[in-house]
């Protein structure tokens, strides 16, 4: 099944993040190997051109990297993978914030709000 993608935002970030959330989630593991580009393309229905962009980003920032004749792995850097959980979720928390700023909550409301709905998770 092709990935969701959608032609709002360029391609090749949307795959960098979609393989970023699969890195942090579990999907792949530090030291797995990755798919190859023509593999990872056909899964996402793009254009091989388009994902060997997106795992150049990745190796750029270090959270993949190729080894000449084995092709890609995820970095073995579990503090980075840390990192970089900790900060996506703080943009989803201000993202979040942001939202209920325009639907008219103050942020103590909103937080007030998310303890009550954790209490009721609970009961």
């Amino acid at each position: 099944m092709a990935w969701d993608l959608d032609s709002d935002r360029p391609i090749f970030i949307q795959i960098v993040e979609r393989i970023q959330m699969d890195i942090i989630s579990g999907v792949y593991r530090p030291g797995d190997k990755i798919p190859s580009v023509r593999d990872l393309a056909a899964v996402a229905a793009v254009n091989p051109n388009t994902m060997q962009k997106a795992l150049t980003e990745l190796e750029r920032t270090g959270l993949v990297h190729a080894q000449r004749t084995s092709g890609r792995f995820i970095t073995e850097d579990v503090h980075m993978i840390e990192e970089l959980k900790g900060r996506l979720a703080q943009e989803q928390i201000s993202i979040f914030f942001d939202n209920m700023s325009r639907l008219g909550f103050a942020r103590e409301e909103t937080i007030s709000m998310l303890e009550e709905s954790v209490k009721g998770e609970k009961a």
